[in-house]
């Protein structure tokens, strides 16, 4: 039988994307976010200004309610800001239809949740393959691209395993191999650990160095600080602003 076809994006993939040399992959400008609670305006995020190269390993920290969480949402295009402006790759963030979104998101990011996110019913490599399902893939392209990915996290003798025979750190690297299979320049990881022990806490984030070291940005919400130590740069949130930024 010969080999099922890798999925490999095409070389025109980003040419949205094209930002001039020296310029920030991630550049917020006087940034607000209002929710509504109780029928009063609640100020979120206030005038924030970021800048993060590309290939950077960040942390944002703080405690809650600072408003990572949120910041981390309109990163990766979950949300929508009031005021200010959001340029990813140079490109105005702004106003976008769900389905422009959408296909921003699938092209350019990968996202890690604490939860996991993974589908019940799924094995690990179905769930790795599902981005490229939304994609229109060929179903036998998707599943080996999907075994490439699990191999390289590690869990390739578990593809057809369902995520409830899974540990926790097993989840999380079939997370993570979902979030690679598209091949983003931008992973954004919203307290990858949180559910995990310290020393699957540890492997996890070896890996997600690893992803770094292939060039890819990688943007990490935590609350723990032998985590953040791990990253090159940690940004604090304190009521919705930059608190500090150490190197």
């Amino acid at each position: 039988m010969a080999p099922y076809a890798l999925y490999i994006p095409s070389p025109d993939r980003y040419r949205f994307f094209l930002s001039p040399p020296g310029t920030s992959m991630i550049r917020l400008r006087g940034v607000n976010k209002f929710y509504e609670v109780g029928g009063r305006p609640l100020h979120v995020l206030k005038d924030l200004d970021l800048d993060i190269a590309e290939g950077e390993l960040v942390a944002i920290m703080g405690s809650s309610g600072s408003g990572k969480s949120t910041l981390l949402n309109i990163l990766g295009i979950l949300d929508a800001y009031d005021a200010g402006s959001y340029h990813l790759d140079s490109q105005l963030i702004q106003h976008l239809s769900e389905a422009d979104a959408a296909r921003l998101r699938s092209r350019f990011i990968g996202f890690v949740f604490q939860s996991f996110n993974l589908l019940a019913t799924k094995t690990a490599a179905e769930n790795v393959a599902l981005p490229l399902y939304y994609q229109g893939v060929p179903r036998r392209q998707r599943h080996a691209t999907a075994l490439r990915y699990l191999e390289k996290v590690g869990l390739l003798d578990w593809a057809e395993h369902l995520p409830s025979e899974l540990s926790g750190g097993q989840k999380q690297r079939v997370a993570i191999a979902r979030a690679l299979i598209s091949q983003p320049r931008l992973v954004l990881a919203d307290e990858p650990t949180g559910a995990l022990d310290s020393a699957t806490s540890r492997e996890i984030m070896d890996l997600i160095q690893q992803v770094n070291a292939e060039g890819i940005t990688v943007i990490v919400v935590t609350h723990e600080q032998d985590i953040a130590a791990m990253m090159r740069r940690t940004i604090r949130l304190k009521d919705g602003r930059i608190e500090g930024a150490a190197p």
